[in-house]
Formats: C-alpha cells, sequence, structure tokens
C-alpha cells in the first residue's frame, strides 16, 4: 500500500503527524513532514533518525514553500490546521489563511504535481458550527467536496472527521483529571455538553481506512459513543 510510495504529512510535528510517522515507518517508503516548528522537527530528527523521513520548515499558507515539499509526492495526509478553540475566536482571520485557504493551496499543488491522493483532517465541531474554528473547518470541508467535483486530474480527494482525540495535544483530559484531583469543579463549557472521544490508534485506523476506500470528496466518520 505505502511500499515504494512517497509521503507528505502537513502539520507533521503535531500528535496525529508523529502517530502516523510511526505507523508509516513500518514500510519501505519516503515521507515528507511540513510543519512550523522547527524546534518540533529538531526533536523528530533526532529521536528518529531515519533516512526515510525528509523535513521542510514552512507554512501551507505560503505556497512556493509548500510546494517544496509536494514534489514528488504520491500521497498527502494533511493536518495543518489552527485548532484551539479560543485562538481561533479570538483571531478567526488566522483561522481563514491556515484552515481555509491553506486547503485551497494544496489542492492546487497536489493536482499541479500530479498526487495520487489526499486525506484532510476535519473534526465534529465542522458539524453546526457555532464558532470559527468549526466554521473553518466546515468551509474546508466542502473545499475539497466542491474541487472533487471538478477535478479533471486523477486525484482522489477525502475527508476523515472525528472528535477528541485522547491525550492529544491540547486535549481537556489531563486539565480534567488534574481538577477531579485537586477537587475543583471540572471546568466544562455546560454540564449538559456532549464530547466524542477516540484514541490515536482509532484515529489512525479511520484514516487508513478512508485512504483505502476514498474515492472522491467522500468523508469518513467513525461512530463513536459520547
Amino acid at each position: 500500500m505505502f511500499d515504494r510510495k512517497k509521503n507528505l504529512i502537513t502539520g507533521g510535528t503535531g500528535s496525529f503527524g508523529n502517530a502516523f510517522l510511526k505507523y508509516l515507518l513500518k514500510y519501505n517508503c519516503k515521507i515528507n513532514i511540513l510543519s512550523r516548528d522547527e524546534l518540533k522537527q529538531h526533536e523528530m530528527r533526532v529521536k528518529l533518525n531515519s533516512k526515510k523521513i525528509n523535513f521542510f520548515l514552512g507554512d501551507i499558507r505560503d505556497k512556493s514553500e509548500m510546494e517544496k515539499a509536494i514534489i514528488g509526492v504520491d500521497y498527502i495526509f494533511h493536518a495543518a490546521a489552527l485548532k484551539q478553540v479560543p485562538s481561533c475566536e479570538f483571531f478567526p482571520m488566522e483561522a481563514v489563511k491556515t484552515n481555509i485557504i491553506g486547503i485551497n493551496n494544496l489542492i492546487d499543488l497536489a493536482i499541479k504535481h500530479r498526487v495520487k491522493k489526499i486525506i484532510a483532517l476535519s473534526t465534529d465541531k465542522a458539524v453546526y458550527p457555532i464558532n470559527a474554528m468549526g466554521l473553518s473547518k466546515s468551509l474546508m470541508e466542502k473545499i475539497i467536496i466542491s474541487r472533487s467535483r471538478i477535478n479533471k486530474k486523477n486525484i482522489s480527494m477525502g475527508v476523515v472527521r472525528y472528535g477528541n482525540v485522547l491525550f492529544s495535544r491540547g486535549s481537556v483530559l489531563p486539565l480534567f483529571i488534574k481538577q477531579a484531583k485537586d477537587k475543583k469543579s471540572l471546568t466544562l463549557t455546560d454540564p449538559n455538553m456532549t464530547r466524542f472521544f477516540i484514541t490515536m490508534a482509532d484515529a489512525i485506523n479511520l484514516v487508513v481506512h478512508a485512504f483505502k476506500n476514498v474515492k472522491n470528496g467522500e468523508t469518513f466518520i467513525l461512530k463513536a459513543k459520547s
């Protein structure tokens, strides 16, 4: 499946990027990591010390820098995003630049360089969105669906949508556990709210399932209990 292929993970120094990179390293393949975080790239480079991995410092907002990471790539796994609800709420145009304009840049370059597949990560907050982060992710999904309809090149694009990944970077669970241990009230938005949690292993399996089965414009959702 991935043997002798070249893969790109955008946002590759994040929680998903780290986990999916380890999954890909099982195969005889090449992996490009694109992210803005030079420190995390350095830490990954030192820790993994693998000739299979190439690191590219850049932002998906910047087409010229992103293009260097896409040349020669077969498959793209798009995890780069602004994901923190408060940050996007305070700076909505930053969410637009990364989550909306960024995916459009990515698709332009993927078509130009004949990439075969794109799997993009989305969120349950894209469903009936009430905040800037959810709105920007919802539009990201719609751009992929729209462009898959008019795409004339041999490229498949799809979306994976899931909830909160347990103990990923920025996960609320460590905070809740600390509050419980300190016998403090949990800082819930609303006691009646619903959250959907999945493990990182489930997230990886869902992405691989989408990769194997995507045709064009589909959204893949893991059935999960609240």
